[in-house]
């Protein structure tokens, strides 16, 4: 699998056609304008506070912080890493930035200027520092495509992980069971398919059902209560839910700028089918192996951890998802060419924006479904926390040995030791850029020398 990935990334590199660029160029100019006019944010984190800064309540300089500080360890600890090892671009590199860069500019028109730039950089100065670190005595990036191994592996577990935190420990073993048994039996059976994928299918199926089930016992257990307590104590008739008007004022706020929206959705899904851009990190290895199916697979399930989180905060605040509910991903993925992706994209982004009321109110009837998004963030986020530090430490073998652990290791225990100034996630693919760096100058200096035969 090492071989092929390496093989693959060789091929794309990071030499993107003329259309590419401009491309990449006009959606980071699109993406930092919505971002200005505080309608679309990336960061889930981020967009809690856009309430404040909608209303006036907290400045532009003030919100531009706190998505700076929730933003940088992700664009340059993960980001930055994944693109230069895999060749493939992502959304923390993308749309963090054009976050920070949105909020921050002081005028409307030059937000789009300062986007666009961001998207230049990218495309241009990515292939310069790629071409740098191959020719380098000790090849970090090569050595990071240890990561794709246990990335695209354990991932395959969070479905597992989050029925056991959700439903206990019966449930999470059976569904683990079955986990494994699918992986084993698509390897034995189907080689040349990716062996997670019908294990992750049946396992979001299983949570899925565990779910509604449960939303249907408790409906038949609490329906005689609410008829009884019908004439009980309420809100008073006429009354209004405060928490529904919000809800209503941010809906109403989102559709008033459908068309921007659409923009986004049109080139947000038009880059994903241009085989340049991977909404995760298993996404980008298969992407960078030209396993499209797969990943667009692999992103269609992760919908069901995001798209609760994203449609209530859009709701509670008024600034939708840079790429929605991330349904514009897998779709790209399949689709034949950019201009079918653009019209379905545009689409798919006014179905989204027009639907967010009926998914709220279809969110608060179901409180098992609703909760169960929460425990597959946590499930993917362990999973791939375990599989990137892993890898990164198979990386840092890769290229230094038991210096490069040494090294590698010791800067990610030191991150965690002073709390964590880089994010967990990131700190290991950090760690090892900055293990690479380290070992390129104990080279020079002749105390050190590359593994035998590098990295594989």
């Amino acid at each position: 699998m090492g071989t092929a990935l390496a093989a693959a990334a060789d091929a794309a590199g990071l030499d993107f056609s003329p259309a590419q660029k401009l491309l990449v160029v006009g959606v980071c100019a699109l993406t930092a304008g919505a971002a200005h006019m505080a309608l679309a944010v990336f960061n889930d984190g981020v967009r809690p506070f856009m309430l404040d800064f909608i209303h006036g309540r907290a400045t532009r300089n003030a919100t531009g912080a706190v998505s700076f500080g929730l933003s940088a360890g992700f664009v340059f600890g993960l980001g930055a890493p994944m693109a230069l090892s895999t060749g493939v671009l992502n959304p923390w590199l993308l749309f963090l930035p054009t976050d920070v860069l949105g909020i921050l500019a002081p005028r409307r028109w030059l937000a789009p200027l300062l986007g666009a730039a961001w998207g230049a950089v990218v495309v241009y100065g990515l292939g310069g520092a790629n071409e740098l670190a191959h020719g380098l005595p000790v090849d970090f990036l090569t050595a990071m495509r240890q990561m794709s191994t246990p990335i695209l592996f354990l991932f395959a577990l969070f479905p597992a992980l989050a029925v056991t935190k959700q439903f206990g420990r019966l449930r999470g073993a059976l569904t683990g069971a079955v986990t494994l048994g699918l992986v084993v039996l698509t390897m034995r059976v189907w080689p040349g398919v990716f062996a997670g994928a019908p294990a992750m299918a049946v396992g979001v199926m299983m949570l899925i059902g565990f779910a509604v089930a449960a939303d249907v016992r408790t409906a038949r257990a609490s329906g005689t209560v609410a008829a009884e307590g019908a004439g009980g104590v309420g809100m008073g008739p006429g009354a209004e839910d405060p928490m529904a008007s919000l809800f209503s004022s941010g809906a109403a706020r989102l559709r008033r700028h459908l068309p921007l929206f659409m923009a986004l959705g049109a080139g947000v899904c038009a880059l994903a089918q241009m085989k340049v851009f991977g909404g995760g990190e298993a996404t980008s290895f298969l992407i960078a192996k030209g396993q499209y199916a797969e990943a667009a697979q692999v992103d269609f399930y992760r919908v069901f951890g995001f798209l609760p989180l994203i449609a209530t905060t859009a709701l509670a605040s008024g600034a939708y998802g840079i790429a929605g509910f991330t349904l514009v991903y897998p779709i790209g993925y399949l689709l034949p060419n950019p201009f079918v992706a653009a019209a379905v994209g545009a689409l798919v982004f006014a179905l989204e924006v027009l639907a967010l009321s009926s998914i709220g109110r279809a969110l608060g009837r179901l409180p098992s479904v609703r909760d169960c998004s929460e425990h597959l963030r946590a499930a993917i986020g362990d999973a791939l926390g375990l599989a990137i530090l892993f890898g990164s430490l198979m990386a840092a073998n890769a290229m230094g040995g038991g210096l490069g652990i040494l090294i590698c290791g010791g800067l990610y225990l030191l991150n965690e030791a002073m709390g964590r100034p880089v994010v967990r996630m990131a700190a290991a693919p950090a760690a090892v850029l900055a293990g690479g760096v380290a070992l390129n100058g104990l080279y020079w200096l002749g105390l050190f020398t590359p593994v035998a035969g590098g990295p594989a």
